[in-house]
């Protein structure tokens, strides 16, 4: 007598009430739909873990060479700890919950946390052009960059090469032609090149050699390029040459300072990061130092900045405001005129008026400002207003119009999407009521529809606060006084704050800009933080 087993776990005994053929056809068709659910699982987990471990995989060889080159090793203790989380994480069966929470919040504190930290932590330093490096590099750079050519110095065959994207010398002894390779570490050896009879290398194993044409175009990074030797450093003469001289300017541990044989003296200055000689001028090279909260001070203390500072603050509220409040109001217009169910043709028209949205910001503000040109401007000629951007009013007015007509596709979106939220039932009962359109808007849709998109608002009120392409790309923050090129009509304060910290100069200043940054986070978070707890009231009512 055979027996036959019915499910998992099943001990083959019969089950009351069922009978024999029933209790055998349904096991197994309980047993093979089990079976194939966990095949399908498995492999769908296969897959997963699969893709996931290979773009963690790829990552990590991504990001090894760099951060080994340059000794980051905090970085990539990060890296290794975070690659063999998500490792164990996919490739274990437990904890799913984390496998769906670990990537977003690698991401939070890759693209969020972490940006912010380093801009509190480089506002309290000098980091910038002049304070890039440590002492040691301003110490390499202000030696190779003083190197002169002396009477009897070594010459060599110059090629230019790359490698790992960094710009490379090969030398060429021109009576041995043996090659080497220079880079801003030094000088090592390099077997099996191949060279002309004139000194040219013609291919060099793990090099790629720069055309002759592309070398040209880059003539002032070959002449500040120098690579450092025990005597000074090798410079280029042209595309071709170069030389091995000795640096005019060398440091001395003893006294901490930068000499020179021509009694120059400069003494390192550990305050403000500089070697600065008897008279206070420092030389062009400085390190990076902290600085404490002396950029704070500066940003309220300096008259060329605190004095514009409010003006540029009111305008800055009036934009962002401005830009939220007629967006949401075309969009809330539209959304409702295309919600009404005696709207035909409605998906053509949402396809049409969510064009802006879709065409790149870029470009549209180019075009916008070609637009208010003064000369063949269309809305200048439209309007007879030949100086649309020229005056402070009208420029700040054709960026509220620009940025409605980039912004109102997205609100129009999010509030086609509210109102779908909202039921039927209420505005019905409201009508039913005797209540107006307008008054069942403002009393039931309205409020159903901020509660949802409170969130959306508030990130649109930061996004504009710190809107700076709209600025930058249609009037560069003018039109500007005749007597202060500093500040302009139309700047906010992340434009502001760009030509302030010397980025249109040339000369940035990263942690003057990252101590105002500082001020712009704490102004939206304590209006955004203020508008969330308006926004919970609101939930604990219409909820």
């Amino acid at each position: 007598m055979t027996t036959e087993v019915t499910g998992a776990g099943s001990t083959g005994s019969p089950h009351p009430g069922q009978a024999p053929d029933q209790r055998s056809r349904g096991g197994r068709r309980g047993k093979a739909e089990q079976v194939g659910r966990t095949r399908e699982l498995s492999t769908g987990f296969i897959v997963s873990r699969i893709a996931v471990l290979g773009i963690v995989a790829a990552l990590l060889i991504y990001a090894l060479p760099p951060l080994i080159q340059t000794e980051a090793w905090t970085a990539l203790a990060v890296v290794g700890v975070v690659t063999a989380l998500v490792a164990y994480l996919y490739l274990t069966p437990r904890h799913i919950p984390a496998k769906y929470l670990v990537p977003g919040t690698i991401f939070l504190f890759a693209f969020a946390i972490v940006p912010i930290v380093l801009t509190f932590v480089t506002a309290f330093t000098n980091f910038g052009d002049g304070h890039r490096g440590t002492k040691a590099e301003a110490i390499r750079a202000i030696e190779t960059s003083s190197v002169t050519q002396v009477p009897g110095s070594p010459e060599y065959y110059l090629t230019i090469a790359e490698r790992d994207g960094e710009m490379v010398f090969l030398l060429v002894d021109p009576a041995t032609k043996a090659v080497q390779a220079g880079t801003a570490d030094g000088l090592s050896p390099v077997d099996g090149a191949e060279v002309s009879l004139t000194g040219k290398v013609l291919s060099a194993a793990g090099y790629t050699l720069v055309p002759t044409a592309q070398a040209a175009e880059r003539d002032a990074e070959i002449s500040a390029f120098s690579v450092p030797t025990a005597g000074g450093a090798v410079k280029a003469t042209g595309l071709s040459r170069a030389f091995e001289g000795k640096a005019d300017k060398s440091y001395d541990a003893a006294c901490d300072c930068v000499t020179s044989p021509s009694g120059g003296r400069w003494v390192a200055d550990e305050v403000e990061g500089y070697f600065v000689d008897s008279e206070g001028r420092h030389l062009d090279q400085g390190w990076k130092v902290d600085v404490g909260f002396a950029n704070f001070t500066r940003a309220l203390t300096d008259p060329t900045i605190s004095g514009h500072f409010l003006n540029v603050l009111v305008w800055n509220f009036v934009f962002a405001i401005s830009a939220v409040a007629t967006t949401f109001a075309l969009g809330m217009i539209v959304a409702l005129a295309l919600h009404s169910p005696r709207v035909r043709g409605t998906k053509f028209y949402r396809i049409v008026l969510i064009l802006p949205y879709a065409m790149p910001g870029f470009a549209m503000l180019l075009i916008w400002r070609d637009m208010f040109n003064t000369d063949f401007g269309l809305i200048s000629k439209l309007f007879g207003v030949h100086d649309w951007l020229g005056t402070p009013t009208t420029a700040r007015l054709g960026l509220i119009v620009i940025n409605l007509w980039m912004g109102f596709p997205y609100m129009f979106l999010v509030i086609t999407g509210a109102l779908q939220a909202v039921p039927r039932e209420l505005t019905d009962a409201a009508r039913i009521d005797g209540a107006s359109a307008w008054a069942g808007f403002r009393r039931v849709t309205l409020p159903l529809v901020l509660v949802a998109l409170t969130p959306l608002l508030i990130s649109s009120f930061g996004f504009n606060f710190n809107n700076f392409n709209n600025i930058k790309l249609v009037t560069n923050g003018g039109p500007y006084a005749i007597d202060n090129s500093t500040v302009g009509a139309t700047d906010l304060l992340i434009s502001y704050t760009y030509r302030v910290a010397g980025f249109d100069s040339g000369v940035a200043d990263f942690g003057f800009a990252a101590a105002i940054s500082v001020f712009i986070f704490a102004i939206v978070a304590t209006v955004s933080t203020v508008a969330f707890w308006r926004s919970r009231a609101q939930e604990e009512v219409y909820s």
